[in-house]
């Protein structure tokens, strides 16, 4: 093996050797979903429509619904949005979006193998609230624009989204846009969308939660995912107690970062992550 071969293998390879790395099926791999890629790389978005069904909706708010119990902190947060955090400790109905094989197979062609989840949220704005301010969701990283996405994101509308009631409001294109350009209102569109549709969209797409001029409220669930070399927004570590994490599928305890990035990224002592489940 040459030197430059040997480099790569140990910067690339999994070494794990019980826990190998979860490689893609075939179901993160289709014409679908290279379709949807091809949107969203020219838009900076991509909307899939109705991939849940009118049962998983019910069942997700009907649990989401009794976790409600704080209004925003701020104008960003949305003084009349209500918000819950620590989603992923408090019930597993989320989970089936965090890892959804429509949004796993966009992943897979966006980031590295090995991706995370950075934080989860339940959204419910309520009527009279405020447009958001317009913002990227990968800001944080402080490096020079254009580049390429660190984060993306996915807003999923549990209940529909129209433009009376507080859809999300995407800019197309400026995912392409340098530091010397910042989105205004006349240029974001709502993301209109049936009950059980997702937006999914890169870190650097300015968008914002919309104004709700309807007397109901308007119930999302957003999963945001960042390469496995970026820090995580939400502390999933701290958060998830193990009895917690034992009860995900594989595929979520990799996401919250019970993984490795190669060589050794997430080791405990020495080790892979998922021994700590096995004490």
């Amino acid at each position: 093996m040459s030197q430059e071969n040997g480099r790569a293998e140990y910067r690339d390879g999994d070494h794990a050797g019980t826990h190998q790395r979860l490689e893609p099926g075939p179901e993160r791999n289709t014409p679908q979903i290279a379709a949807d890629f091809e949107t969203l790389m020219r838009d900076g978005y991509v909307i899939i429509e109705s991939i849940l069904s009118a049962d998983q909706c019910a069942a997700i708010k009907e649990d989401g619904l009794a976790l409600l119990n704080q209004t925003g902190r701020n104008s960003f947060e949305g003084r009349s949005t209500q918000r819950v955090y620590d989603v992923l400790s408090r019930t597993r109905q989320t989970d089936c979006l965090a890892e959804h094989p429509r949004i796993l197979g966009l992943m897979d062609r966006l980031f590295r193998p090995g991706f995370l989840l950075s934080q989860s949220q339940i959204i419910n704005i309520l009527p009279g609230e405020a447009a958001q301010t317009l913002h990227t969701d990968d800001a944080f990283y402080r490096l020079p624009r254009p580049r390429q996405p660190l984060g993306a994101a996915t807003v999923w509308a549990i209940d529909a989204f129209t433009e009376e009631n507080g859809a999300t409001v995407i800019v197309p294109g400026s995912h392409r846009w340098g530091d010397d350009r910042s989105a205004t209102a006349e240029e974001a569109i709502p993301a209109v969308m049936p009950q059980g549709s997702v937006i999914f969209f890169l870190g650097t797409t300015w968008h914002g939660g919309g104004q709700n001029r309807t007397q109901t409220p308007r119930f999302a669930v957003t999963h945001q995912y960042c390469e496995a070399y970026m820090r995580q927004q939400e502390n999933y570590l701290l958060e998830l107690s193990k009895e917690t994490v034992r009860t995900m599928s594989p595929q979520m305890r990799a996401l919250v970062g019970y993984s490795i990035y190669p060589p050794f990224m997430g080791m405990v002592a020495g080790m892979h992550p998922l021994r700590l489940l096995e004490e």
